[in-house]
């Protein structure tokens, strides 16, 4: 392969960045070995293996360039310096990670291999994937490590560099786009403020030129004056400081370009009137015992010589901020009636912010998700505790706050995001419900793969479907998705619905050619005697061809004759009265027995009432030859009973409950702390009696819910009702029909 020569430019910026390394790496210069990974850098450019990408950048130059700021930027680490170097020897296959292992260790080789499998992503035409929420977690989880995503952000600051004037503006907007949504958010989590601010203004600039240049032009304009305004403020400051006896810093600083523009377009105003385009900053030398007294000397010092905003105070120093930055504001009106932001701080506090050491990640109103907050502040815990180097620490910190998803590529490089578990199946369903129903297969990252086969992260997944698939019931067993469950269950029952309807008229055209007449009772007695559980069980199995229908005629016929029988308890499809009949009785001595442990009966628990094991219950006979079992204090009760008196039926519970019922109760309160875990204890507590939802509304100092319970029995129930209504707090717990 043809070796491409350094630009006179690249071999200056290679000779200057080779001499910054080693002065920033003195101490650690012979640890990382960095003569024998040049001379291996040098034998891969001249053997014609380093050559330019795609867009003209020398993989060599950009490498060097990144180790060097990182070192400067963020700390000299010996292992993070050596897998910068030794990543690209392993991509063009000059060095294996087992060479690194064996050269450098092993936690080189672990960083090398998240670089890998970071820069794998962007082989998935992450173009169209980036600026997503599912790209970031992807991210995260590909990294393994956290020094890889530090590596990544600094990475990323080193090309948007060196893009200034690429030709390739299509190229220059991607990567200003990526880094604006990507990586300046991330680095702002992780407290690199001022790498944050370096990306977020030139992915402003690469973006929006023409308002990056009306702002720094008019910042450039305005310099001379806001400069002589800063010292004006200072000088009294200044004085009155050293005369105190303290030790301090004191500097003005001007908002950065994209904090401008971020400010003019939520404000809706023009640079004139943000009173907080500059701020001062005083860092006192001061001992850490004397550090909170000191800052409020300071704020009593200044407040006496301006008027302080007190709506625009914020006390950091009482009280850190969750993620531990430390600082005083104040707003104070300042010479010509302009508000001035004064920022108060001892060297350790402005150490800890300005070196990324706070994880400042919910300043300014950054959005952040729960268990990233706590990842980030976990980061931050462990970064303030190391005394022999942050980096260090940060060898076994494990990347797994989005352990319990996969994210998943199709072949277009849109990204979705799964549980973990998730199936080929899930993924089409979640794709379009569709494409899952009529899903048989797939293929994954090339490989033809079946439907139950488990995603990993960054598989890339195609879809394959046949017009002549149907979800099947064991589908349920393949996916854990709710909403492929659903769907499945769903249209299993649609087609059964379908396959009843069929099967009804199936039945009913071959009893009339057999010019038989058919009785919907007499049908159903056979349906129980043929062992079906439910009716559409038995429809099902006609449908589908698993049962004759001729067998069906023949046990109709057998069962045509009246049989004389006084027993006076029936199953439910046996159980069939008349008008007139019912109309002459008065004793009505017929029962439905019903029960967990009665096997066949064709009934149903209405949802209505949802009566349970020892409810006073009558029965009700649907027009579907179902009996629909109801309280007698159900709404629907009495309208029943007037409307239908004949298709009502004594019913009574069988002697032992041998299942649990469900049961709704609603809770009134005061909105007390901790008192929906007083209620859930107490149901937790009790045997035989589990909790199937919670839902809680309150309002003015009060609370209102409902609980839903699984109970073996009325008198369980009761018991639990007496027991809830103990609780400190609650007013009224009544079941709810």
């Amino acid at each position: 392969m043809k070796q491409l020569t350094f630009t006179a430019r690249e071999k200056e910026s290679l000779r200057e960045n080779y001499r910054k390394l080693w002065s920033l790496c003195a101490d650690l210069e012979k640890s990382i070995n960095l003569r024998r990974l040049k001379s291996l850098i040098s034998g891969a450019v001249e053997g014609g293996h380093c050559v330019r990408d795609k867009h003209g950048i020398h993989p060599v130059v950009h490498d060097l360039a990144t180790a060097v700021t990182f070192c400067e930027r963020v700390s000299p680490d010996r292992n993070i310096v050596a897998a910068l170097l030794a990543y690209r020897l392993c991509t063009v296959g000059v060095m294996t990670i087992g060479d690194v292992s064996k050269g450098w260790g092993d936690d080189v080789a672990k960083l090398v291999r998240g670089l890998s499998k970071v820069a794998s992503l962007y082989g998935k035409n992450a173009n169209a994937t980036v600026i997503s929420d599912n790209f970031r977690r992807l991210l995260m989880t590909f990294a393994e490590d956290i020094r890889v995503i530090i590596m990544m952000i600094v990475e990323r600051l080193t090309l948007m560099k060196s893009i200034n004037h690429h030709p390739d503006e299509s190229f220059v907007r991607d990567v200003a786009y990526e880094a604006g949504y990507l990586y300046a958010p991330l680095a702002h989590r992780l407290g690199l403020y001022s790498i944050k601010s370096e990306l977020e203004d030139m992915s402003l600039k690469y973006t929006n030129r023409q308002t990056y240049t009306d702002i720094a032009h008019e910042l450039n304009a305005t310099k001379a004056k806001r400069d002589a305004y800063i010292a004006e403020f200072i000088r009294p400051v200044k004085e009155k400081l050293e005369k105190s006896g303290l030790k301090f810093d004191i500097k003005g600083r001007t908002k950065s370009i994209y904090s401008i523009w971020n400010k003019i377009r939520k404000q809706k105003v023009d640079m004139e009137h943000i009173y907080d385009l500059f701020a001062i900053r005083i860092i006192l030398d001061t001992p850490k015992e004397r550090e909170k007294s000191d800052c409020w000397l300071v704020y009593s010092l200044i407040t006496d010589m301006y008027q302080p905003n007190p709506s625009r105070m914020k006390d950091w120093i009482s009280i850190p901020k969750s993620n531990g930055y430390e600082s005083l504001h104040i707003t104070v009106y300042g010479p010509d009636n302009k508000w001035v932001e004064v920022q108060i701080r001892t060297r350790r506090m402005d150490l800890v912010a300005e070196k990324g050491l706070a994880a400042h990640w919910r300043y300014k109103g950054i959005k952040s998700e729960n268990n990233l907050d706590a990842w980030m502040n976990n980061v931050r815990d462990i970064l303030e505790a190391g005394e022999t180097g942050p980096m260090e620490l940060m060898r076994n910190f494990k990347m797994d706050i989005y352990d319990k998803e996969v994210f998943v590529f199709t072949p277009k490089g849109d990204l979705f995001r799964l549980p973990q578990g998730a199936s080929l199946l899930d993924f089409a369903f979640n794709i379009h419900s569709k494409l899952g129903c009529q899903c048989t297969g797939g293929r994954v990252n090339g490989k033809s793969e079946k439907l139950g086969y488990r995603l990993r992260s960054g598989d890339t997944v195609e879809i394959i479907t046949s017009s002549s698939q149907q979800p099947k019931l064991d589908w349920l067993n393949m996916v854990v998705t709710s909403k492929a469950r659903s769907k499945i269950r769903q249209t299993i029952n649609e087609q059964r619905t379908r396959g009843t309807e069929l099967a009804k008229e199936l039945i009913q055209r071959r009893f009339k050619n057999r010019k038989i007449e058919l009785e919907e009772p007499l049908l159903m007695k056979v349906i129980k005697k043929m062992g079906f559980r439910t009716v559409t069980d038995f429809f099902t199995d006609v449908a589908e061809e698993r049962l004759d229908i001729n067998t069906i005629i023949e046990r109709y016929l057998e069962l045509s004759a009246p049989a004389a029988d006084d027993e006076t308890v029936k199953s439910a499809s046996e159980f069939t009265l008349m008008e007139n009949e019912i109309a002459d009785r008065t004793h009505a001595d017929d029962v439905l027995i019903i029960g967990d442990n009665i096997k066949g009966l064709n009934y149903r628990l209405a949802k209505c009432c949802n009566p349970i094991y020892g409810d006073d219950v009558f029965g009700f006979i649907s027009a579907e030859g179902v009996v629909k079992i109801h309280r007698h204090d159900c709404p629907n009760a009495r309208n029943i009973k007037d409307r239908y008196p004949y298709r009502v039926i004594k019913v009574r519970w069988s002697g032992k409950s041998g299942s649990q019922f469900v049961a709704t109760l609603r809770v009134l309160g005061n909105d007390n702390i901790g008192i929906v875990t007083n209620l859930t204890s107490i149901i937790n507590k009790e045997k035989n009696v589990t909790l199937r939802s919670i839902a809680i509304d309150s309002n003015d100092g009060m609370f209102q819910g409902n609980l839903t319970v699984g109970v073996n029995d009325l008198s369980a129930l009761t018991s639990l009702i007496k027991k809830l209504i103990t609780v400190k707090g609650v007013k009224n717990v009544e079941r709810n029909n």
